[in-house]
């Protein structure tokens, strides 16, 4: 099972939107499909009509054994949701006391690792949405991940999380064997506008190394599929939107390759 995740320490973003459009056309593909909600607001959850207000059994019952998850409760908890190849470890809103938690018990950092360990040979991919803030749940999704997607709203005040965003990640491959490997993605794009220009030009010039080079640009369409608990790809296949995910998946599957090592 490869493990994506999806990061910024900004909200609005387009985070869950990302992970949802990815797991979409993954699942299109035939591949069986993990989305994980580790935000306490459950944008994902709620997504695929899943009440993170109403759940007794969510993400946030994995951290109730001492850093140890028992055998089997990883797929106790999963979730249908509207596409059959994709499968849903909920949020709630108890996700939110998790930091006081962990500040009294320690052992936190690596939960979701050792659920995903548990589901295996269940999935071939797993997608995390993070929350928006650098703390328990945060530093799970990083720890878990092999490849790490950063969407940036291509506006100016989204460059500062991105700064942030990357610090942290910076902080984290210190404690890393192998750095992980990140792409930043300008998300909600609209040529019609300076800011949206000018800042696409900021990432191309300071990221460049980073940055996939084209952009998921505003689409009403993707909202619609939210409204409808859909992927976007099963309302319209061939909507903006989907076509950019599309183009986004193909760079990251490449990304992800192993890299073959050069013969002398």
């Amino acid at each position: 099972m490869r493990v994506w995740a999806v990061a910024n320490q900004k909200g609005g973003v387009g985070k869950t939107t990302s992970a949802v459009a990815l797991a979409g056309l993954l699942a299109d593909q035939g591949k069986r499909v993990l989305v994980v909600d580790l935000d306490p607001h459950g944008s994902m959850t709620s997504y695929f009509r899943h009440d993170p207000d109403q759940l007794t059994n969510s993400v946030y019952n994995l951290f109730q054994h001492q850093g140890r998850v028992p055998d089997g409760l990883a797929a106790a908890l999963l979730l249908n949701t509207t596409h059959e190849l994709i499968s849903l470890l909920p949020s709630s809103t108890s996700l939110a006391t998790l930091e006081r938690q962990s500040a009294a018990q320690g052992g936190f950092g690596l939960v979701v690792s050792r659920a995903l360990q548990q589901l295996q040979g269940e999935f071939d991919f797993a997608i995390i949405d993070s929350p928006p803030l650098l703390g328990v749940s945060m530093i799970n999704a990083l720890a878990a991940c092999e490849q790490l997607v950063v969407p940036v709203q291509t506006e100016f005040l989204a460059l500062k999380g991105l700064e942030r965003m990357v610090h942290t990640l910076g902080m984290v491959n210190r404690s890393r064997r192998q750095a992980l490997p990140y792409t930043i993605v300008p998300t909600l794009f609209d040529r019609r506008t300076q800011a949206s220009l000018s800042t696409l030009r900021k990432l191309r010039n300071e990221y460049e190394e980073q940055l996939w080079q084209a952009y998921i640009p505003i689409d009403t369409k993707l909202r619609d599929a939210s409204h409808a608990g859909l992927v976007p790809s099963q309302l319209e296949a061939n909507a903006r939107g989907v076509l950019a995910y599309r183009a986004l998946l193909r760079y990251l599957l490449v990304q992800s390759l192993p890299k073959r090592k050069e013969v002398a």
